[in-house]
């Protein structure tokens, strides 16, 4: 049976901008390998896999080269995408299974769509001088964030104008480093991008998972819970940051650009596209 797959772009009200993600509704489970192939084919930062379980959905996500444990655009992009066929009510909760435990998804009352996850605290720690030099920056703090990397920079224009040398980051084992500023523009606390060339992402447009740990980061020196991040990327986005305790909330919103059919491996889209 042909899978439906659409192509969402997360953390943007504009189509072509924000990260875009491809998720494929699944009437049950499918194996990794195929669905590895599949994430390979689409070649974006994340491909979701959505398949009924009970009374929630499990989710599961690929790079183009290895599945992760944790994804935020692809998971508003999966809930925005329930919502819009109609597959769940707007009016109820997105509850996913997966391998980060249960997620919990909701549509807020201004069309942002809120994502409760984990926390994850950074922690004082040497970036490699490779991954460094890789950067071309004299950080004024280094942290880890669970298997991540933290560079803070002095400024936003430092963040802006990164070009970082992929070929020598992947000199060294590592997982992704995020780089962040605080924000010059006043409708926004802290601006970031994040290098993942490691699991075949050289950039990631707009990373929640990297909010996860920037808002703990961020929320003690600029005194706030509750934050308004942009990731500075060529296609950029905007994700409001709550941090409550062990969990932090991400909102954003998402734009479905276009919906095709996977058939046996190969993917035929239709000839229409709809740009919202």
């Amino acid at each position: 049976m042909p899978v439906v797959l659409f192509h969402v772009d997360a953390f943007t009200d504009v189509p072509f901008r924000g990260n875009p993600a491809a998720v494929c509704l699944l009437d049950e489970p499918r194996d990794a390998e195929w669905m590895q192939q599949v994430a390979h084919e689409m070649n974006l930062s994340e491909t979701a896999f959505v398949a009924p379980a009970g009374e929630t959905f499990s989710l599961r996500w690929f790079t183009p080269e290895v599945e992760v444990h944790l994804c935020g655009h692809a998971t508003l992009a999966s809930a925005h995408v329930l919502w819009e066929t109609g597959r769940l009510p707007v009016t109820a909760a997105a509850r996913f299974e997966t391998l980060s435990g249960v997620l919990d998804v909701r549509l807020q009352a201004d069309g942002w769509i809120a994502l409760d996850f984990p926390a994850i605290l950074a922690r004082p720690g040497a970036v490699p001088d490779s991954v460094v030099e890789a950067l071309g920056v004299v950080p004024i703090a280094m942290h880890a964030c669970g298997p991540r990397w933290l560079v803070e920079v002095e400024s936003e224009k430092i963040v802006r104008g990164l070009a970082p040398d992929f070929t020598r980051m992947r000199s060294v084992l590592g997982r992704a480093v995020i780089v962040t500023a605080r924000s010059d523009d006043p409708s926004h606390d802290f601006i970031s991008r994040y290098f993942a060339p490691w699991v075949g992402v050289n950039e990631d447009p707009v990373t929640g998972v990297a909010h996860c740990c920037l808002g703990p980061y961020w929320g003690p020196r600029l005194g706030k819970t509750v934050m308004t991040a942009y990731q500075a990327s060529a296609r950029g986005g905007t994700v409001r940051v709550e941090v409550r305790g062990g969990r932090v909330l991400l909102s954003g919103q998402a734009v479905t650009v276009a919906e095709g059919e996977l058939r046996s491996g190969e993917f035929r889209g239709r000839t229409t596209f709809e740009v919202k």
